[in-house]
């Protein structure tokens, strides 16, 4: 496909720059492997076609690709693409409401992302369309965007810009909550429990799926009415979980530590998982059968 190799070298070319990661370049990887483990055999092979030929089949290593570009001139009109603002201290999500940019263009929020993309990469099986999209870039971005949707404060109030201007400290380290929730949670995890490898803390993340130890983890990848995405839900669930743990005890100010870390570890790890399965679960769908695409 000619757009592919016009995205390889675009590729290369962001590579050499600094990143600006949100879930943090880790939590984007974490999500994008448990997705792959959950391939099915027209998926995986999918998804390894449409990859530049250098990332060897690796969706997980390209998942931060949406993060690099977003500043450069050409792709800043995706930054709005990469959260939702809501209502303050309204701790609920409405699509009409909330999902459009600072100019009220409507649908361009990441619940809106997830549909567009996954729209467009339903063009793989079908050759009349095929030509209208860059499909890679379709699925570097339906990946990346269902991991935002997954990180409570990328659904956050508008206010405080989803946590981004609540100045708290991470023990000692002055931050604020957004990067918390992005980066720190995680990163404090690997360094406490998981020896500072990814690879661990996402085997274990594997086995708690693998072993159902969550009760409602068999439904995570179901779509009401058999739909192939169903991002709204996804918001819902983040702007509660973010009124309900992320907000919570994170006053301007204050210093968080071992009590707010310890507690909302399980929601970080579980948001990885539930955006990991949800992924594989968009993707087998949108590459083995032909269904029907909504939000709902």
């Amino acid at each position: 496909m000619g757009a592919r190799l016009g995205f390889v070298c675009c590729l290369l070319f962001v590579q050499i720059l600094p990143g600006v990661f949100c879930w943090g370049k880790e939590g984007h990887y974490v999500t994008c492997k448990i997705a792959q483990k959950l391939f099915t055999e027209d998926a995986d092979a999918a998804v390894k076609k449409l990859l530049p030929g250098h990332a060897e089949g690796d969706l997980a290593g390209l998942c931060s690709w949406p993060d690099e570009i977003r500043h450069q001139y050409k792709w800043r009109w995706t930054g709005p693409l990469h959260y939702i603002d809501t209502p303050d201290f309204k701790c609920n999500y409405d699509c009409c409401r909330d999902c459009h940019d600072s100019h009220h263009h409507k649908d361009r929020c990441v619940a809106g992302a997830i549909y567009n993309y996954s729209t467009q990469l339903t063009a793989y099986n079908d050759p009349e369309h095929l030509q209208s999209y860059n499909l890679t870039e379709a699925l570097l971005f339906l990946s990346h965007f269902m991991g935002d949707i997954h990180q409570p404060l990328h659904v956050g109030f508008t206010g405080d810009e989803g946590g981004n201007t609540i100045i708290v400290r991470w023990y000692r380290r002055k931050t604020n909550l957004h990067h918390v929730w992005d980066n720190m949670i995680i990163e404090s995890a690997l360094k406490k429990f998981y020896d500072s490898d990814i690879s661990v803390m996402i085997k274990a993340i594997q086995q708690d799926i693998q072993e159902g130890k969550s009760a409602d983890i068999p439904p995570w990848g179901n779509c009401k009415s058999n739909h192939t995405v169903c991002s709204n839900p996804y918001a819902s669930e983040s702007i509660g979980l973010a009124c309900k743990y992320a907000y919570r005890n994170a006053t301007p100010g204050s210093t968080l530590g071992d009590e707010y870390f310890l507690d909302r570890l399980p929601i970080v790890e579980k948001r990885l998982a539930q955006g990991g399965v949800r992924l594989a679960a968009t993707l087998n769908r949108i590459f083995t059968s032909p269904t029907t695409i909504s939000t709902t």
